[in-house]
């Protein structure tokens, strides 16, 4: 019974739990996420072998919400700032699980992760050098940057609605209001 058990355990649904509650709770403990997906630590052990190898899971799910977020989000399509607009719409129900990955320390480690979130950075600044060559954004602030402070907002944003300080509808708004507002460029006086 335990092997047919073991078995019936759907991987993505147990990292599913395990991101709902991280995204909450960042220092729950391996019982804790084990409770959460509804099995015992025994038999996540024997799926995720310590917390470093279930937040590297957590981190290939991450990358891949993401990159279906920027297919989602039609990058190519019109101008910049309305695929900005598009991105965080949809990559904002991924927010907490990208807040949660942005802190931890692993992030960085692993060649697979590393590449991931390389075509991740890349795919975003290039909306953004898109958006100064065509004269909608700034130059003075590198697409890089830019990136980066996407990031930023979208974590800050999942914080602020984990702790009931922003109204989960208005997060995008907020979002995309604050980093086009001061990415914007605009004319000299």
């Amino acid at each position: 019974m335990g092997y047919c058990c073991l078995m019936a355990v759907d991987r993505d649904q147990v990292l599913r739990s395990a991101a709902a509650l991280l995204t909450r709770r960042p220092t729950a403990t391996m019982d804790e996420v084990a409770r959460a997906a509804g099995l015992s630590r025994a038999t996540l052990h024997r799926h995720f072998a310590g917390r470093d190898a279930l937040v590297r899971a957590l981190e290939s799910l991450g990358i891949a919400v993401c990159e279906a977020a920027l297919d989602a989000a039609r990058l190519d399509d019109g101008p910049a700032a309305g695929a900005v607009r598009r991105l965080v719409r949809e990559i904002e129900p991924a927010a907490g699980l990208l807040a949660f990955l942005y802190t931890e320390n692993q992030l960085f480690e692993g060649e697979e992760q590393n590449e991931g979130w390389a075509r991740l950075d890349a795919r975003m600044a290039a909306v953004f050098r898109r958006g100064q060559e065509n004269g909608e954004f700034r130059i003075d602030l590198t697409p890089a940057w830019l990136t980066e402070a996407l990031y930023g907002l979208l974590a800050s944003g999942a914080w602020a609605v984990t702790e009931g300080r922003v109204a989960r509808n208005d997060m995008s708004h907020m979002v995309v209001e604050l980093l086009l507002g001061g990415a914007v460029r605009r004319e000299e006086p």
